[in-house]
């Protein structure tokens, strides 16, 4: 999947250990151009980070992402990881493209309750 908006905010990097060895990733938010703009948080994991910190607040972005959901103990988790991020300095070097990542799948138990992971139920509101 694609989006494009305008980069709002670069969130701090985070880092731990998985049974694969260490992780880090980063979270960013990007506002649409729509009619009705929407803000999306979206992670970046380990190489893309540099690419995705590179470009300035306010640059505009295509980032190409995936969308992933997961229960834990009853609750469900999605996640947004972007793969490929252009636009911005990023551009001049043609953007970035992460085809996978391995630490992806094995950081899941750790990163419960950071910003990319939304509960949903049925009483949730998104306003």
């Amino acid at each position: 999947m694609d989006i494009s908006g305008k980069i709002i905010q670069v969130l701090q990097e985070q880092t731990g250990e998985g049974r694969n060895g260490k992780w880090s990733k980063c979270d960013f938010v990007i506002e649409t151009q729509d009619k009705f703009p929407k803000k999306v948080c979206i992670t970046a994991w380990g190489d893309l980070i540099q690419t995705v910190r590179n470009i300035p607040a306010g640059s505009d972005v295509k980032v190409s992402f995936d969308i992933s959901s997961r229960e834990y103990n009853g609750k469900w988790y999605t996640d947004v990881k972007a793969w490929k991020v252009e636009g911005g300095s990023a551009q001049q070097g043609g953007g970035y493209s992460r085809a996978a990542d391995t630490n992806d799948n094995d950081s899941n138990v750790q990163m419960q309750g950071t910003s990319t992971e939304r509960h949903i139920s049925e009483d949730d509101l998104p306003f």
